[in-house]
């Protein structure tokens, strides 16, 4: 019975990365039942009764997960050309569709987000990912690594983890203007707090990157950090890296009592070496940094 649930799981999470990977596709109940194996009869019921969301509804939320993502944070792509991308024939079509979806129109999203109806329209999807897309990690996924420290800039968020969307999108036309590409600059983010505290006021977390350069604030409140060198327990995580919370409570809560080892005074910490959606979902890396003494 184990083996046959492991295939089964397998077999459904091949969907999941081959929606993600092939979003402008056209994904219908035929195409995905085939990735998965199963009768197209049995597949949609399949579906419905493992993810809670019909495979259309699936579908279409990680579309629109894209496309408000490239909205939000990507001036440069054309409104038009992210409609096609999501699946939809006409601008009109998609902005009548992201209305409904999020109460605002494209054109107003990408302005101003109001990411409390965004927030609540992608918790059926992020639960449904949860079913079969929860890592459980082991001692040998950590490694020990001795690290050279970082100077960075800093972009510091505190308050509610529900407006963090903003402070994002402020980071990024940042480091946009100061020509610090995630390509060439590494992008670090440094935890203060939990990510969900008691009370959401206290929420605090670091927006970081990697530059030797000096700083220009350009009107935005911009410090000069550093990310220390020094021994670090390190985890990586590949696919769905937007909560990296169950990794970091893993190397607190897990690993480090276990292994002899003693944290260093300094936050936990993660490197984002690939990013969502300039990659697909399941191919997001980024790495989990314990320090050590």
């Amino acid at each position: 019975m184990t083996a046959a649930l492991q295939n089964y799981q397998a077999r459904m999470r091949r969907v999941l990365d081959h929606i993600d990977r092939h979003l402008e596709a056209d994904l219908d109940l035929d195409s995905l039942s085939a990735v998965a194996a199963f009768s197209k009869f049995h597949f949609h019921r399949q579906f419905m009764a493992t993810f809670g969301l019909s495979v259309h509804r699936y579908v279409q939320l990680a579309r629109m997960k894209r496309a408000s993502h490239q909205l939000a944070y990507n001036d440069a792509l054309d409104v038009t050309d992210i409609a096609m991308d999501a699946g939809y024939d006409a601008p009109d079509a998609f902005a009548r569709a992201f209305r409904q979806r999020f109460g605002q129109s494209p054109s107003s999203f990408r302005k101003s987000p109001d990411w409390e109806p965004w927030l609540a329209a992608f918790g059926p999807l992020d639960n449904a990912r949860s079913k079969l897309m929860q890592k459980n990690f082991t001692t040998d996924d950590v490694t020990i690594r001795d690290v050279l420290p970082t100077r960075v800039a800093v972009m510091e968020h505190r308050g509610s983890p529900e407006t963090l969307g903003d402070t994002i999108r402020r980071f990024i036309a940042w480091r946009r203007a100061a020509g610090l590409h995630p390509r060439t600059s590494p992008t670090f983010n440094v935890w203060h707090s939990e990510g969900r505290p008691a009370q959401q006021d206290e929420y605090s977390i670091d927006l970081c990157v990697g530059t030797d350069q000096p700083i220009e604030a350009n009107g935005e409140e911009i410090k000069a950090g550093e990310i220390p060198g020094g021994r670090c327990a390190v985890l990586r995580v590949v696919g769905f890296t937007d909560n990296l919370e169950p990794a970091a409570l893993y190397l607190y809560r897990d690993w480090l009592p276990a292994s002899g080892e003693e944290a260093r005074d300094f936050p936990i910490y993660c490197q984002r070496l690939s990013l969502f959606p300039e990659v697909p979902e399941h191919e997001a890396v980024a790495e989990v940094f314990l320090p050590l003494k």
